[in-house]
């Protein structure tokens, strides 16, 4: 089903104009928040949201970050979670390793976990150091601040190594693109060239990453090398972000930390199968007055930590954005209470799905397109193109 930008633009005019008829909806007891104070108190002693607007972005909050279990659905009424557990993982002088159905998810009535004689309580998937009682064991930093000596409480907090949910994605990906692709290269060999199997779907696809993205951005003569990488990332990126729009809540390349490991992947392998061309490029540049190529020498330095920078910033900005909006719309079903409102998020929230598809597919190809930029751009030629000067 395709909509119109018309259709998308009325039904936003209808929204923003029927606000003030549906906002009685938003009673002064579901809109007041109360603001605690900031002092320095354990987190398990922090208050939970109560009303319907604090409970919904408590939920979009616990969406986008990653989690130490999947939870399909609950019952808030019973706390009862039902979906199923990961490993923890901890290093705290020696390894413990439990499920994390142990926590109880976390929430108010969980229970503390006990690993060889250590007690461990999540709280916004983080995991504190705790007695048998559930309260987060502390201790007394001195810092220095505006030149004064300060004494701040610091929870303890052993090494995570666990399998979160996002740690399982990216396993399950690998594993299905290893499965996807080498069924496709046996039937290469085994059939002379031709494909088949369930990869047969991913051979144009494939075709198009080395014909429209590496060839024309790398050449000829040096695009082989980089092929496996491209379309490695290329299919990563893709499967994750289509593994995010399930309603799983998954949101692994909307996690800067795997975006951030992307970039500097790529990264490092234009700057250490560069030619000195390309650093001759950075650091003296043909062409231009001496006293200029000690100005501009680190620029373009600077330009080669940018442009990771943006690759992380690109992928990470645009995925978690959608996650949210998307998110947000869905709230608004619950926070109107009525069928107009209601019937105009669920269709806002569609569209945005649908588009969301598409930002799936776009966000893998152009962090492939900007990384065959960066690889075509270290291994250019010279052209001597100052001697006709």
């Amino acid at each position: 089903m395709v909509f119109s930008k018309k259709l998308i633009q009325v039904s936003i005019a209808i929204l923003v104009a029927f606000l003030p008829i549906i906002g009685h909806s938003n009673t002064p007891e579901a809109s007041a928040t109360t603001q605690a104070p900031a002092v320095e108190t354990s987190h398990e002693t922090q208050a939970e949201p109560t009303d319907l607007k604090s409970k919904i972005r408590a939920f979009i909050d616990h969406h986008v970050l990653d989690a130490h279990d999947f939870t399909l659905f609950a019952d808030e009424s019973t706390h009862t979670h039902y979906g199923f557990s990961l490993p923890i993982i901890l290093w705290d002088n020696g390894v413990h390793f439990f499920s994390s159905s142990k926590f109880n998810h976390g929430d108010e009535h969980g229970t503390v976990a006990e690993s060889n004689g250590n007690f461990y309580v999540l709280h916004h998937e983080k995991i504190y150091k705790s007695d048998s009682d559930g309260n987060i064991q502390t201790v007394l930093v001195k810092e220095i601040k505006d030149g004064k000596e300060v004494v701040t409480k610091k929870e303890l907090k052993p090494i995570d190594l666990s399998i979160t949910k996002g740690v399982f994605t990216i396993m399950v990906v690998a594993f299905l693109m290893f499965m996807l692709f080498s069924s496709l290269a046996k039937s290469y060999a085994k059939n002379g060239g031709i494909s088949s199997g369930p990869g047969r779907f991913f051979e144009p696809i494939v075709l198009y990453v080395r014909d429209e993205i590496a060839i024309p951005n790398i050449g000829e003569k040096h695009y082989k090398k980089y092929m496996s990488y491209l379309l490695t990332i290329f299919f990563f990126v893709w499967f994750l972000n289509i593994f995010g729009l399930t309603p799983l809540g998954i949101n692994v390349t909307g996690n800067i930390a795997v975006t951030f490991g992307l970039a500097v992947i790529t990264f490092l392998i234009t700057n250490l199968t560069a030619n000195k061309n390309y650093w001759g490029h950075i650091f003296w540049m043909p062409g231009v007055p001496t006293p200029m190529k000690f100005i501009l020498a680190p620029i373009e330095l600077l330009g080669v930590l940018i442009k990771p920078f943006s690759l992380m910033i690109r992928l990470y900005a645009n995925i978690f954005a959608g996650h949210i909006v998307l998110m947000s719309l869905i709230g608004l079903m619950f926070i109107f209470k009525n069928w107009l409102g209601s019937s105009l998020s669920f269709l806002l929230s569609f569209a945005i799905s649908t588009i969301e598809i598409l930002v799936a597919l776009l966000q893998a190809y152009i962090f492939t397109m900007l990384s065959a930029l960066y690889f075509g751009s270290a291994v250019e030629e010279h052209h001597h193109e100052e001697a006709h000067h």
